[in-house]
């Protein structure tokens, strides 16, 4: 037996050291981590066990001589926060990290575990993409991981963390999961690179400015998340799982808050500047109602005239969505659209409750974001708020105007409950439009069109831009001091805790994509 227990422990030693001393040496290097001390970084020490430890490829006929133990990948499960959490870490020191047939059947019974016992999965990416020598295979091998992330969807989180090189038709299986980490300066996405844009366009760029994280995070609207550096990363995984439940069929982890739920608000009541064209951070609002002033916030950097991000009301996790009056007015356009429409799906999905602060002026006009689409992709967050069945709660702070007022979780929509600020102005268009288009024949002929319009522009702001209108209606449940803010939340969230309410038997909605 002794014999045999050598021969494990032998094979065990190659398994966990089967990169070569030269390749772990340029990863160090690099200043990049090796693919075990990043699973032992993000989990609970001592409590990664590892599956399919001493798998190995079988692609005899393809030139690969070497047959490295893991092949590339290092699959499992452990704990964060002692929650279960499946991971994979892609091992850039074995064949560059590249997916063969073996290293995706690994994955392969990784993610059908997670789906099984309801975990979410932690995909550490650091590869050279498909291997080459394997073909085909390789190529049908993504295919399975593909069909899995999709099976997965919105069933348990999965979160993709980019820590290296992730090209062509790897980047797929990211783009699919809910949410991605980048490193700056280290991480890289695309379909082509750089070599291969400038042969087929003529266009010169560098690696990181057509695939870097910054790139991502502020132009494309890829990468939800940009950290300074892998530990910083992966402290922030899981940061973000402890506002996540383990599935869908759970609710959010509940944690002890200090923060008093029937603390007031006061500093509300003079932020708002005394005009209604200044500009104000609604991050300030979000600060003073939340516990502690914490807030996650979901792709800082993109599309900035609408915030999105995770925080906690009484302990309990809640999604949050605002207009940003300090970029664009807080309008809605295409990019705003999109990033809070998925943001809204993503937290209806694992049950989350949606807190909605309101001050648009509407959607922005244009021609480029007409033909851009502004219809389609405005109507994607307009689809994902009906399509919403977790708790929400719509609070209007200043401006509520149009169709932009409607899409952002009105009581018409199905919002469960809707509040108003005194400062609230709900009405088809903001008063000068408004009057320029009533009055445009009065004002015509007025023999002092400006005092004219002075005094029909105060006497619509005083009939319409305000809240009143919409209370006496019931399209908004109650008008507020901005002060009860927080204890308004935290009560109907109580109330809103037992909410079910189901969508009718389908398929799937046809969203507008």
């Amino acid at each position: 037996m002794q014999d045999k227990l050598d021969d494990l422990q032998a094979r065990r030693e190659q398994a966990h050291n089967a990169g070569s001393a030269r390749s772990v040496e340029r990863q160090h290097a690099k200043g990049k981590m090796l693919a075990r001390e990043r699973i032992d970084y993000l989990l609970d020490p001592g409590s990664f066990h590892e599956l399919d430890l001493l798998a190995r490829h079988r692609a005899h006929v393809s030139g690969l001589e070497e047959r490295p133990y893991t092949d590339g990948v290092i699959t499992g499960w452990g704990t964060v926060d002692g929650r279960k959490v499946f991971v994979f870490s892609q091992d850039f020191t074995v064949f560059g990290g590249a997916l063969g047939e073996v290293f995706a059947e690994k994955i392969h019974k990784m993610m059908d575990l997670a789906l099984k016992v309801g975990a979410p999965v932690v995909g550490l990416n650091d590869g050279a993409g498909a291997r080459i020598q394997e073909g085909v295979v390789s190529l049908a091998s993504y295919g399975g991981i593909f069909h899995r992330n999709v099976r997965s969807s919105g069933v348990v989180p999965q979160i993709s963390v980019i820590l290296g090189p992730c090209a062509g038709g790897a980047v797929y299986s990211p783009a699919m999961t809910d949410f991605i980490f980048m490193v700056a300066e280290s991480s890289h996405m695309f379909i082509t690179g750089p070599d291969v844009v400038k042969t087929v366009t003529g266009e010169d760029v560098t690696l990181e400015e057509l695939g870097g994280a910054m790139s991502h995070a502020s132009k494309s609207g890829v990468a939800t998340f940009v950290a300074p550096d892998e530990k910083t990363c992966l402290d922030e995984v899981r940061f973000l799982l402890s506002y996540l439940p383990s599935n869908n069929l759970e609710e959010p982890p509940v944690v002890e808050s200090d923060d008093d739920p029937a603390r007031l608000c006061p500093e509300l009541r003079d932020l708002l500047p005394a005009s209604p064209n200044m500009p104000y951070d609604m991050h300030k609002v979000i600060s003073a109602v939340v516990d502690d002033g914490e807030f996650f916030e979901y792709f800082p950097y993109w599309a900035k005239s609408i915030v999105c991000g995770f925080a906690r009301i009484d302990g309990r996790p809640v999604g949050v969505v605002g207009n940003q009056p300090m970029i664009l007015a807080g309008v809605l356009d295409i990019e705003s659209a999109e990033k809070a429409a998925r943001f809204v799906r993503t937290c209806d999905a694992f049950n989350i409750p949606l807190i909605t602060f309101v001050d648009v002026p509407g959607f922005l006009p244009g021609v480029d974001q007409e033909y851009g689409g502004i219809i389609r992709h405005g109507a994607k967050l307009l689809y994902a708020f009906c399509e919403a069945t977790v708790p929400r709660i719509q609070i209007i702070t200043r401006k509520a105007y149009g169709g932009a007022y409607v899409v952002m979780n009105s009581k018409s929509i199905g919002a469960d409950l809707a509040f108003a600020w005194p400062t609230a102005e709900l009405a088809v268009m903001g008063p000068q439009g408004a009057v320029e288009i009533v009055y445009r024949r009065e004002l015509a002929e007025a023999n002092d069109p400006a005092a004219r319009r002075a005094e029909l522009v105060a006497e619509y702001t005083d009939k319409y831009a305000n809240p009143y209108a919409a209370a006496e209606r019931g399209y908004v449940d109650d008008v507020i001091d901005p002060a009860e803010t927080r204890i308004k939340i935290i009560a109907g969230l109580e109330m809103l805790r037992t909410k079910r309410e189901e969508l009718p038997r389908r398929k799937h909605g046809n969203m507008p994509l």
